[in-house]
């Protein structure tokens, strides 16, 4: 943008300003080749926040940064004659600033200097995953309810929010299904922040991803390995040997959570068992229950989760029961109900 009027202070507006921002969520120092240019080639860097955390890292590189806040009308005069300026951004993105070069911009009787914008670190996928650890760590501290829970007392909210999670996924309901997503995430993180403070075995959130990244990477050779896989059931033919080997099981019912829903429990015993190629009889005796179970380790033979198919035909029952319902209220009348 070349200077054709003056400054308020009489001096020609060139020059050039760079708003260094940068991600507290990447380490301090680990700068952009562009950034690092900026700093070096630059006539001035100043920073309003002589706490930021840039600020160390900048002057053991040779860096020179001045701790000083400056106007609109300020910095243009300082980039008179065609110096630049590098500001270091602080957390807030100098708001007060831009909007001062925006109104001088916008007034026309300014010359104003090249505007520039860099980002000098990057948000790598899944870093504001620590923004949510560190939110949990002070809430652990400082909430009278939060700081006082225990494992066994969360037990119950990991469930109901897993359950909310299934019916996120089966309304189809986007927005409903990322919250959700986020509250069982938040069961994650409390449970891995509480176990911090364990006196005999702590571990944290970093243990806690270790521990499934490693998992991964040995349940899935035919990615991370020289193993070969071409279909989902050679996949899970994998994973079953790797994990029966990792968890020394005598039985392949050993590990299955016994305190499931009943019919889940029936289709993941019924799974097992047609996975290791067993013939196991049903046992067959009278009542509803052994009924149940053949029904429901012959819908998981035949590729159908019949916790999830009851729960399909249950909420069609409960439309039905609404229905009639409306249709009663609508005739001005109570819906019939059986005296038991």
């Amino acid at each position: 943008m070349s200077a054709t009027s003056e400054t308020p202070e009489g001096t020609p507006g060139t020059g050039r300003v760079v708003l260094l921002t940068t991600s507290h969520r990447v380490a301090p120092g680990l700068l952009s080749w562009p950034a690092w240019q900026a700093l070096r080639t630059a006539d001035r860097v100043l920073c309003a926040d002589g706490a930021h955390p840039q600020l160390p890292y900048l002057r053991e590189a040779g860096i020179r940064v001045e701790e000083t806040s400056v106007s609109a009308e300020d910095l243009i005069t300082a980039c008179a004659g065609g110096r630049t300026v590098v500001i270091v951004a602080t957390g807030e993105g100098e708001p007060t600033l831009t909007d001062g070069l925006a109104r001088l911009a916008g007034s026309g009787r300014v010359s104003m200097p090249e505007l520039e914008l860099l980002p000098a670190s990057y948000d790598l996928p899944g870093a504001r995953l620590l923004d949510l650890i560190q939110v949990m760590d002070r809430i652990r501290r400082e909430c009278p309810w939060s700081s006082q829970q225990t494992h066994k007392g969360l037990a119950k909210y990991g469930i109901e929010e897993s359950y909310e999670l299934v019916e996120a996924i089966e309304d189809g309901d986007r927005d409903e299904l990322r919250e959700e997503l986020g509250d069982v995430l938040l069961q994650v993180v409390f449970h891995a922040r509480i176990a911090e403070e364990d006196p005999e075995a702590p571990f944290s959130i970093d243990d806690v991803a270790a521990t499934i990244v490693t998992k991964l990477i040995h349940r899935h050779p035919h990615v991370f390995g020289d193993a070969t896989a071409t279909t989902p059931e050679e996949v899970k033919a994998h994973w079953l040997r790797t994990k029966a080997v990792e968890k020394r099981r005598e039985s392949v019912t050993d590990g299955i959570p016994l305190h499931q829903p009943g019919l889940a429990l029936a289709a993941k015993l019924g799974s097992r068992v047609r996975t290791a190629g067993l013939r196991v009889p049903l046992p067959t005796a009278e009542g509803i229950g052994y009924e149940l179970l053949t029904l429901a380790t012959r819908a998981e033979a035949e590729g159908v989760d019949p916790e999830t198919s009851l729960r399909a035909a249950a909420r069609a029952y409960r439309d039905a029961i609404r229905e009639t319902e409306s249709r009663g209220r609508s005739d001005g009348r109570e819906p019939h109900r059986e005296v038991p």
